[in-house]
């Protein structure tokens, strides 16, 4: 198995918005079973601004951290027992999402608004994938059900979180690419 190195400044970042999606998880509007939050604004722009491997360190910080017991799942909850739970696949795909946009983006030079949204649209769908089936098999509900329960109420936020991480992923790489030289 090839060995994956992060240098020290890409895990200050990881830990830096992993960080920020631990805080995205407190802004919350209560739909069950899957509540709405600001964390994936911050998967988003660590995905615009990092790339794949370390947007997803990002998020791996992230699970970890609520794993162990701190309070940084969606409104406070944490522990183990949340990712055998209806909302865990959502976290794993938060881990997959993050790589997967992050990917997509160019790995170096600003990317355009529209490669930035599609990238930020393809991980969204990659973190859908395993949200909805674990919310089918755990709360035990058809396909359709868990998509109109697990991805519907989702799409306008996630809509505008993805316009305004694109704004900050424009924004901002040109700045971090010219101080990280």
């Amino acid at each position: 198995m090839k060995e994956v190195k992060f240098s020290l400044r890409e895990m200050a970042f990881a830990a830096l918005f992993g960080a920020g999606t631990a805080a995205g998880a407190y802004v919350v509007i209560p739909v069950a079973p899957v509540p709405i939050t600001l964390q994936t604004l911050f998967l988003y722009v660590a995905a615009g601004l990092l790339g794949g491997r370390v947007a997803a360190l990002s998020q791996v910080v992230y699970v970890l951290l609520g794993v162990i017991g701190l309070p940084v799942f969606a409104g406070g909850k944490a522990g183990l027992g949340i990712l055998f739970g209806p909302t865990g696949g959502y976290l794993l795909g938060f881990i997959l999402g993050a790589y997967a946009a992050g990917k997509l983006m160019p790995s170096n030079g600003v990317p355009g608004a529209v490669r930035t949204v599609l990238a930020l649209a393809a991980g969204t769908v990659v973190i859908y994938v395993p949200g909805v089936l674990q919310l089918c098999v755990v709360a035990e509900l058809s396909l359709v059900k868990a998509l109109t329960v697990g991805v519907l109420p989702f799409l306008l936020g996630d809509g505008i979180k993805i316009a305004a991480a694109t704004l900050v992923t424009i924004k901002l790489k040109p700045r971090m690419e010219q101080r990280l030289s």
